[in-house]
């Protein structure tokens, strides 16, 4: 069975070879924000349980390269959450691991040099992955505290000590 890829096609703008793709987000960012029912977050979101199971992926297009970063952020979200008590603290976690120092393709640290191409304009890139990791972060955090107890959501938390394609975002030793 192969893996899940993005339903999603059409895009405007890219920055190195991913594209830049509309949110359904209220966060600032090079994104434009739209209003519909499922964008790539969504799309990640809902496929990661699949995919993150995987150890290859076989990329067939610039949205897949974004499908691919937000599956590995979803697992760094949920490595973060396994240690939160109550939805308020996992939100300023999420939040401080979104805006915390990050690389991005072309640099050493980053995981995956391999599928992504170093950016012509990294500062476009590092807006537009911020606003990512920020968006999929409050997401993340609505689907595991979507619970009437108030603690983390077990099936989601499971899926922490998952890693998509072998890889992770944090390096070792990192505070993730």
């Amino acid at each position: 069975m192969p893996a899940y890829h993005s339903e999603i096609e059409e895009f405007q703008r890219k920055v190195g070879n991913m594209a830049i793709l509309p949110l359904r987000t209220k966060v600032r960012g090079p994104a434009p924000s739209i209003n519909t029912d499922n964008d790539i977050i969504d799309e990640s979101l809902y496929y990661f349980k699949a995919n993150v199971f995987f150890r290859t992926y076989e990329v067939k297009s610039e949205v897949d390269r974004v499908l691919i970063y937000i599956t590995l952020y979803i697992t760094e979200c949920l490595k973060r959450l396994e240690r939160c008590t109550s939805r308020e603290q996992g939100q300023q976690d999420l939040f401080a691991m979104a805006i915390a120092k990050f690389d991005l393709p072309g640099d050493a640290g980053f995981p995956l040099n391999s599928v992504y191409s170093k950016p012509e304009n990294p500062d476009l890139m590092r807006e537009y992955l911020l606003q990512l990791r920020q968006e999929t972060g409050n997401r993340v955090l609505e689907k595991v505290f979507d619970t009437t107890d108030g603690k983390p959501n077990k099936w989601w938390i499971s899926f922490a000590r998952r890693k998509f394609m072998e890889q992770s975002l944090s390096g070792p030793g990192d505070r993730f």
